[in-house]
């Protein structure tokens, strides 16, 4: 057979992961916290992106009504700054991603008819507005100093006090200084004394000289290389750190396995004095560091609202607070894109207005999704959120990505870090999503999460004098209809931090 060279024309299909397509990706799995932060960045890089200040102020859109969860009309919604139409429009959201997310948004002149023209921002300095709020003027007001100092005395901070008061010694002090910024954010010492001594060019024995008079400091327990050592520097700051309870601090791990017979032969104590002494422990704080310089624990915002309806559906509105929201200044393009002389500005402003309108469209088709999503979400769930966690249905991504037709890809970025308000609180899209545990009886599945409460309410109301044993807990939910095995029971009861039988029934004798 001959070998020669000719040219030939084949036709075929493949993805091109372009990106644009990339970012509408990220984007979509984005919590609405990582999403402003993601805006910001374009809104300094793309001169032809403009946050919108006025709230409900976008581009000419259809009179947005929120829909209930079954589909059908609700009372009519506040603005969400974003046309969310009718269901159909929305059909082609991000299931498109995996075959041809350009065909979302073909019609350019469509989607240029979406943003508005804004005037660049302005209006007055900084200063002139303080001079004309009275509430915190310099002139004479009611502007008070201390009402701006809301910063807390961090733990490294208090202890640095402390140790100018304490050690007068340069060398010593120094010392101190490097193991207070060893200190890790429990008020535990994690640095080996060895090393710190090699680092600093100092003997070990002034480092652990340092080291015991600092450990005198407030709070009790501070500088502790270990549990065992925190509950003994605070005993012996209460003189109760007799030879019982030094070795009841030794045995911590007996302590805790609840062993009562080991450890009144270990302290020489009875009963009564045993109990006692762990009353005692109890009461110590094992984080002495966890009261300074705490990190601050943001709340949870939800990114969806769910709502009673007047004909008893529900309601499902996105979080508009949370959603940012930005327009394309077309005046300020038309003028640079025209006076631009080279063909290198003209390229790079193009470029700008491309990557403005995608951002766009990628945010209004964000929003669409979830609240699609959502909604269905609600409609699958409806008798959770109307009797209870009892009634939490299995869930899937499968199902509800055959239900709204997207691909179950999408659904899983879609529930990724978002959350839900509703009648019975903040919870996480994906707490919806649960196995199925099989019924006794033949009937409809039970969902994993309405058994692990189940159990947790079997467990809570048990009797002090008749623990519930994990075979037990199993014959119970046989009598309620539920096949579950006894290794799951352990799995959800272990799961939940919840002790075994045993351990329970030793604390109950403790606490009685």
């Amino acid at each position: 057979m001959a070998l020669k060279a000719r040219l030939e024309l084949r036709q075929s299909q493949s993805l091109v992961m372009t990106p644009q397509l990339q970012q509408a990706i990220k984007l979509l799995q984005m919590s609405n916290m990582e999403l402003n932060e993601f805006v910001e960045t374009e809104l300094e890089t793309n001169p032809l992106l403009e946050r919108e200040d006025v709230p409900g102020e976008i581009a000419p859109a259809a009179e947005p009504a929120t829909e209930t969860a079954d589909g059908g009309d609700g009372e009519e919604a506040p603005d969400h700054g974003l046309e969310l139409g009718d269901e159909s429009a929305g059909a082609s959201s991000f299931e498109q991603l995996d075959t041809d997310y350009d065909n979302v948004y073909s019609d350019e002149s469509k989607a240029e008819a979406q943003v508005r023209k804004t005037e660049a921002p302005g209006g007055e300095s900084g200063w002139s507005s303080l001079r004309e709020n009275k509430t915190s003027s310099w002139e004479g007001g009611d502007f008070d100093l201390e009402s701006t100092l809301t910063r807390e005395k961090t733990l490294s901070e208090h202890l640095t006090e402390q140790l100018n008061l304490s050690i007068s010694d340069p060398a010593g002090r120094l010392i101190g200084v490097h193991l207070i910024g060893m200190l890790n954010e429990n008020g535990y010492l994690s640095a080996d004394l060895e090393q710190v001594a090699e680092q600093l060019g100092a003997p070990e024995a002034d480092v652990l000289a340092v080291l015991q008079k600092m450990q005198q400091f407030d709070p009790p327990g501070i500088l502790a290389r270990d549990l065992a050592e925190c509950l003994s520097l605070q005993l012996v700051q209460q003189n109760r750190l007799d030879p019982a309870m030094e070795a009841l601090v030794v045995n911590l791990e007996i302590l805790a396995k609840r062993d009562y017979p080991a450890l009144k032969r270990l302290c020489g104590v009875d009963e009564e004095d045993l109990f006692d002494m762990m009353a005692e422990i109890r009461n110590l704080n094992p984080r002495p560091g966890g009261a300074f310089g705490a990190v601050v624990v943001h709340p949870v915002v939800p990114d969806v609202f769910v709502r009673e309806a007047n004909d008893g559906g529900w309601l499902v509105e996105l979080n508009t607070e949370t959603l940012p929201k930005v327009l394309i200044n077309n005046e300020y393009y038309g003028t640079v894109h025209g006076s631009a002389k080279r063909d290198e500005d003209k390229t790079y402003i193009s470029e700008c207005f491309s990557n403005a309108n995608w951002l766009v469209k990628s945010l209004d088709q964000r929003a669409r999704t979830i609240l699609k999503v959502s909604r269905e979400i609600v409609r699958q769930q409806d008798a959770f959120f109307a009797y209870g966690i009892q009634h939490l249905k299995p869930l899937n991504l499968k199902t509800i990505a055959d239900e709204i037709e997207m691909h179950e890809s999408t659904v899983s970025r879609v529930t990724s870090n978002k959350y839900m308000a509703t009648p019975r609180g903040i919870f996480e899209m994906k707490y919806f999503f649960t196995s199925a545990i099989n019924s006794s009886e033949g009937g409809e599945a039970y969902a994993s999460e309405t058994v692990r409460h189940r159990i947790k309410e079997l467990i809570d109301t048990e009797p002090a004098a008749k623990v519930l044993s994990d075979d037990k807990i199993v014959e119970i939910l046989h009598q309620g209809g539920v096949d579950i095995a006894r290794r799951t029971v352990a799995k959800y009861r272990e799961s939940m931090g919840i002790p075994s039988s045993v351990q329970r029934r030793r604390e109950k004798r403790a606490m009685a």
